[in-house]
Order: C-alpha cells, then structure tokens, then sequence
C-alpha cells in the first residue's frame, strides 16, 4: 500500500514519474483521482470493473472492515470518506450534483463538508442542498471556477469551453502548464499570454448577484442642453470633405444634455433620448459615436478638460509606452513632448519635456480638488487585459490620488498620474454586485526617482460614505458654459421611464445578456471565442459555412505550392479564430446557467398567469358588486330626485296663493277709492285711477 501514489496536478505518476496514456490511466469512482494501471497493487482486472474501481484510499474490503470495527476510524479523514460515500449513496442526486460535491470535500474550498451535509427537503420531498448565497440558487450551481470553487472573478473562458478567475488562470499559466485543468486540452500560447475577459458572462453573475438588491430612482435634477436638433445621428461629411471613413466627419447630434464642462458619471435625468444614462461597460464603434453620449467628447486628444478648472475624462488608448493598465488603478502619462508641427496629428517618438501646463495642469487641478474622471478605454490598447477586443468602452469614474514627473522610457521627462477607480457600478471585468470600496493606494516604486510629486491635502469633493456611496461631500462645481431647465412634465416622464426600465424581470435581463451577436437571441449551444464573444454554434459556423481553412495553390508551370491557411476573422472583432473554428467546444457551463434560466422563466410566466386568471376574477366580482351598488344608488337618487320635485312643487303654489292674496287686496282698495270719489269721478274722468296691468292675473 506504501507504493499506491495517485498521478499529480500534471497528470505524471507520483511512482514512476511518467505521465500515462489514457489506456493506463483509471479514474477512481469515488475521489475522481487520475492513478496509473502499471504502478498498482490491486489493479482492474477487467474493462467493466474499471467503471466502477476504487483507490486505495476509497476502497474498504470486508476483512478491513471487520479488522477495524473495534477501534474505528478516527480523524479527518474518516470524516472524508464517509461524507463521500453518503453522496454516493444518496438517490436523489444526479451525477453531475455527485461530482460537484465531491470535488467540494475534496478540495477543502468554500462550501466542503458542511455544504455537502446541508440539505433540507421541498415541497414535493425532495432533497436538495441549502444554499446561504441566493446567487448560487439563482446560477444552479452551473458556473464556478475549478480552482478557488467560487463564481469566477473576472472570468475567463478557454477555447475548451471552461470558465476560470483571471487570476486564477494566470496563476496556473505562470507555472508554465498550458492545458486546461479541467479537460487537459492544449491551451493556444496566444491565448495563454494575454487572456480576454467574457464580459458578457462577467455581467450575468453581476446581474444576478443583484438579484435581490432594489435600486432607486434617485433624484432628477435640472438639465443642460446643447441646441443641436439639425445635426443628423451620426457623424457626416460634408461635402467638401471627400475622403472615405470618419477622417474629415463632422460630430453628429449630442444625445445627452450635459454640458462640455460636466463632472462625474452621466446619469438618467441627463438623458432625454434613451433615459437611462452613459453606463458602464457601453461600447461604441469610434471615439465620435463615444463623443455623442458625452463620455469623452474629444475624438482625438486622450484628456478633456480645462487647465484653470480641472479634467473631465481621459481616453486610454495606448499612445504611451510608460502607460500601466492594471484594472482598478492605473498610471496615466500626460500630454506633450512630441513634435505636432505643420499638419502631423500623431508622432509616436518623444523630442521634449512635458510640463504641468494646459491639458496636464488640468488633470493636476482634478488631482488637488478630488474630482471624478470619467475614463473610456479604446481596443488600440494592446498591452492590457482591460481593454476592449474593439471599439471603445466606458469604464466608470476614477480619482486621482497623486501626480509627479519622472524620466520616461523615451528619456524625456513624463508627467504621470495615479488613478484608482471610485464608482458606485462594479466594472465590466469584474463580476461583483456592488461598486468600488474606498482600497489602500498601490505601492508605486518609480515615486523613489520621481520630482514634482503633487499629493491632495483637502479632503476630496468625490468621496464615500457608507449610507450613500460615492457621492459628491462637497459642491459640485458649476458649469461656466449657458444651461436651459427642461420643464416640470418632462422631468415627470423622465422619472417614471427610469422605474419601468428597473421593474424588468432579473432573469429576462439575465437572458437578454446572454444573446448571440449574429442573429440576436438567446445563446443556443453558445460557442465562446478567444476573443471572449460569445455566438450560437449553429450561427458561427454558418457564417464559414462556404470558406475552407485551407488555400491549395498551384505554380505557373503547374507545380503545387504550399497551402496557404485562410484567415477567418470573429464576426465581432478582427480576431483570427480559424484555428478555434477547426474543433469549436461547446461553453457547457453557460448552456446548462442558460437552460435553467429559462425554465425558471417559464415557471415563473405560469405563475403570473394563474395570478392574472384570480385577479381577473376577483376584478371581476367587484365589477358586479360596483354594478349593483350603482343600480341601488341610481335608485335612491331617483327617490330623492321625486322628493326635491314635490318640495319645489307645493313652494311654487303656496307662493303663487301670496301673490294672489295680495293683488285682491289692492284691488279692493282701488274700488273703495273710486267710490269715495263719487260724482267727480265720474265728470273728471282723468281723476279716476285706472287698473293697472300688474294686478290683473
């Protein structure tokens, strides 16, 4: 038994220190360990018996069992193997829930013994595990990285179709082993060197960790706009500006009411036209469709901003060579020091010093004053494994914590900066649920060399708090350039379009993330590229369907040539991919997340419409009961209608009756008088007094 050792990390076997074939290797049917047939003392006898051999440290024959009854295991390892052998025992699990689990206990990660003996029993008497985090209810347990068995941080997948941490594979890569940990399949060394992060995966774990987190409107503020409803959506050229491309184009219409001299993120109230803000992770085509949405309205200098009132976002696209990208915080060289004479609009060799002057003053005043930066990233930065595979990409708010100058690479004196990442949304390569916290700055070992070193000393205007987050603590500084208010009711419309955009289903954004970007909908057996996109299987090799991987060439005189290899570029950057295209894996982890989130989805729909059909038929009963107490309503008014009529009725004779009364008298009256009057009456005429109209009835 001294000489059973199962095969290493490497797949080589701890005796003989050769790495076996497949046909000498065996899988043990309990730990899943790899152990070599030839180095064996107890090995399968036959083919059928292998399927369900065990390791030494699995296997228990009677005679052992019954040596050990008295004295029993002890220890951890006792533990081990009984908590493995309940899993194996348990009827309920699938095999692929089994062999999670025992990769759990295995391994020791997060979630081990006790995970695998929690389990609780549901409505139907099922058994199923309890799980403290509701997003690994919500992901089914379907993506997890291999190596930390946690949700990936920054996931990565390979051309295998397995999911890792970055860090994790970079860990793994570092030691020099280029195959997968999961399947042993060769990993490119292209892909090895500088691996892409899936976005799109990044942002579904995201999505979903969130799950349970309500988000607020927030408050609408006033607007600024700029007067540009003439210029078309995208940029044009005019016509005297001929050349093909965007090089002479002329901005299209600003969709965000900001004005040019805004600090911090763009939100919702500021967008009139889609009314949900500049997120981050937006990608555009070009720096002018990026100059449209006000992230970075320069289209071709990396900083905006003004040297008296500080910057409003930088551009990260390469144009140093001292640039370090690492993520969260960066370091970022200034402008100047090149030579831009007569009509040069980029010059690559460095001829003189940068100085803290124009645009370089103005990151320093953000610097001292502690402004929030805006930052976009653009694909033209190849050394970073943040950039974006094409276009550019809007990346959040960072901070500048200090700034120096020192000699750069091209011998020339730099002006570099600190940045360090505060904002409330997580950023696109991570997979967290909340934004930034406020971190330790990095040690920046060329500050031992550095001059000029600018350090803030006030308190920042951007800063955290733990009831609110990144927030401005002071205020924020007023724009010098004309604003116009939008009215009441338009602020009213932009609020309630914000909450129906927020009450959307969480795994309806969860299936709309995961889309394919040929035909649009949701993945079907998702292929994930080098590049990190994802396509459905059928819809990535449909579109070289016609093309093979190979160009037979022939010579004048008929001799053949070499074949040539065709270049097959993704259809959402120009990544090679021909080699990946030769044996597509399918991204198993994100089908099987995809697939229980659309069962989820149709259980939930059947719940909303049986809740519809009680809630119609309540409505409808109360529409009955309204309907009734109409007609007693209609009733009792009509009753009341009669009463009013018979009142206003005997008011209308008992005044008629007055009226009556007293013209009787007043005629009575005039009778008398005439007859007083007697014979002068009747000889003066003109002194009888006549009846008057208003007496008579």
């Amino acid at each position: 038994m001294a000489s059973d050792l199962p095969c290493d990390a490497d797949g080589v076997c701890m005796v003989c220190k050769a790495k076996p074939t497949e046909a000498e290797a065996v899988l043990c049917r309990t730990c899943v360990t790899p152990w070599h047939v030839p180095c064996l003392s107890r090995p399968p006898e036959t083919l059928a018996s292998a399927l369900e051999w065990q390791c030494p440290d699995c296997f228990q024959s009677p005679e052992s069992v019954a040596a050990t009854a008295a004295p029993a295991l002890v220890g951890a390892s006792a533990e081990l193997v009984a908590a493995i052998r309940a899993i194996e025992a348990d009827g309920s699990l699938t095999e692929q829930e089994k062999a999670r689990r025992r990769q759990a206990l295995v391994s020791g990660g997060n979630g081990g013994l006790a995970e695998a003996e929690e389990v609780e029993e549901d409505d139907k008497g099922r058994k199923k595990s309890k799980r403290s985090n509701d997003v690994l209810d919500l992901l089914d347990g379907s993506i997890y990285c291999s190596f930390c068995m946690q949700l990936p941080e920054r996931p990565v997948t390979t051309p295998c179709g397995h999911n890792f941490c970055l860090k994790c594979f970079q860990k793994w890569v570092a030691q020099g082993k280029l195959h997968c940990a999961n399947c042993r399949s060769f990993i490119p060394s292209k892909f090895a060197a500088q691996p892409r992060i899936n976005s799109t995966l990044a942002m579904g774990i995201r999505m979903a960790k969130s799950a349970k987190s309500g988000t607020s409107c927030g408050t609408v503020h006033e607007y600024h706009f700029i007067r540009n409803e003439n210029r078309p959506d995208k940029a044009f050229t005019t016509e005297r500006a001929k050349r093909a491309g965007k090089s002479n184009a002329c901005s299209g219409q600003i969709f965000v009411t900001t004005p040019p001299d805004h600090f911090g993120p763009i939100t919702a109230e500021y967008d009139p036209k889609m009314r949900r803000g500049v997120l981050v992770g937006d990608t555009w085509d070009d720096r002018m469709d990026c100059r449209q949405w006000g992230a970075h309205l320069p289209h071709v200098a990396g900083i905006a901003g003004q040297s008296e009132y500080g910057a409003q976002s930088v551009a990260l696209s390469g144009g140093y060579q001292d640039d370090e990208d690492h993520g969260e915080w960066f370091l970022y060289t200034g402008s100047g020091g090149r030579d831009l004479s007569g009509n040069k609009r980029t010059n690559k060799q460095q001829s003189f010093d940068q100085k803290f002057d124009k645009f370089n003053e103005a990151l320093r005043v953000s610097c001292l004053k502690g402004y929030p930066v805006r930052v976009v990233r653009s694909h033209k930065e190849k050394r970073s494994s943040y950039a974006p595979e094409n276009g550019v990409r809007y990346d959040g708010v960072y901070r500048i914590e200090k700034c120096w100058r020192k000699v750069g690479l091209q011998g020339f004196k730099v002006c570099r900066y600190l940045f360090v990442r505060c904002d409330n949304e997580p950023a696109p390569w991570t997979s967290d649920e909340h934004g930034d916290r406020p971190r330790p700055l990095p040690v920046i070992k060329e500050l031992k060399k550095a001059t000029d070193i600018t350090d803030r000393i006030d308190t920042p205007s951007w800063d955290y708090t733990e009831e609110h987050g990144w927030k401005w603590v002071k205020q924020q500084p007023v724009s010098r350039r004309p604003v116009y208010t939008v009215n009441n009711d338009e602020k009213k419309r932009v609020k309630i379009a914000i909450r129906h955009t927020q009450n959307n289903s969480v795994k309806e954004k969860l299936l709309k993330e995961f889309s394919c970007l040929i035909c649009r909908k949701v993945l079907s057996s998702p292929l994930t590229t080098p590049c990190a996109h994802n396509f459905c299987k059928s819809c990535l090799l449909g579109s070289y369907a016609d093309k093979s991987f190979v160009r037979e060439r022939t010579s004048a005189g008929g001799r053949t040539l070499r074949a040539q290899k065709i270049m097959k570029k993704c259809p959402a950057c120009p990544y090679d991919i021909s080699d990946f295209l030769q044996n597509p894996q399918v991204n198993r982890e994100l089908m099987d997340l995809i697939e229980s989130l659309q069962s989820k989805n149709e259980e939930n729909v059947e719940k909303a419409i049986d809740e519809n059909d009680g809630i119609e038929e309540k409505t409808l009963c109360l529409e009955d009961d309204n309907d009734l107490m109409k007609e007693e309503n209609c009733g009792e008014e009509s009753d009341s209608m009669d009463e009013k009529k018979s009142q206003i009725e005997l008011k209308f004779e008992s005044s008629c009756e007055e009226i009556v009364g007293k013209r009787a008298v007043k005629r009575n009256k005039v009778e008398n008088r005439n007859s007083a009057v007697g014979d002068d009456s009747s000889s003066n005429p003109s002194n009888v007094m006549p009846e008057d109209d208003d007496f008579q009835l």
